[in-house]
């Protein structure tokens, strides 16, 4: 299972967030607080998550900006619809839980991920995933949660 770490902690500079796995770090996420927007560090890539419009999407950050390897769009805010690319492959998204925001990826009827919430005071996205699916989809499936998660709690401030 993936999680998202607290700031600065596992040896990361302070803004930048740990993706753990059992414990370990295996990759950083550097969220903007203001923005849909980050930077990841998964294995030696880089990558660049950004809004374009009204899609996220993640591309290596060496490729120029038009590319797109990873792509996900809020279909419906109220129903929690997304609809999500990976690589080119369409993955379907279902709401698992309204309550708790949680959601279950799959592809061809396969099963590839879903998504889940730490517990306590500031609870932080979780991820569990096939072990077949890359990491660098996983962790923009983590990100997605994220960016979810703060859309969701800006709604509810208002």
């Amino acid at each position: 299972m993936l999680e998202l770490g607290r700031s600065g902690a596992h040896g990361t500079a302070k803004g930048t967030v740990p993706v753990l796995s059992d414990g370990v770090g295996v990759a950083t996420l550097r969220a903007s607080s203001w923005k849909d927007a980050a930077t990841a560090e998964v294995g030696s890539r880089s990558w660049m998550f950004t809004k374009r419009g009204r899609e996220l999407t993640g591309r290596w950050a060496a490729e120029p900006e038009d590319a797109v390897r990873l792509r996900a769009r809020e279909e419906s805010f109220w129903k929690g619809a997304w609809s999500v690319e990976l690589d080119g492959v369409p993955v379907e998204v279902d709401t698992v839980s309204r309550w708790k925001g949680t959601r279950r990826f799959s592809a061809s009827g396969r099963k590839l991920a879903e998504s889940g919430r730490t517990r306590g005071w500031n609870p932080r996205p979780t991820l569990t995933a096939d072990p077949a699916l890359p990491l660098d989809s996983q962790v923009f499936l983590l990100w997605l949660e994220l960016v979810a998660i703060r859309r969701n709690a800006a709604a509810a401030a208002t």
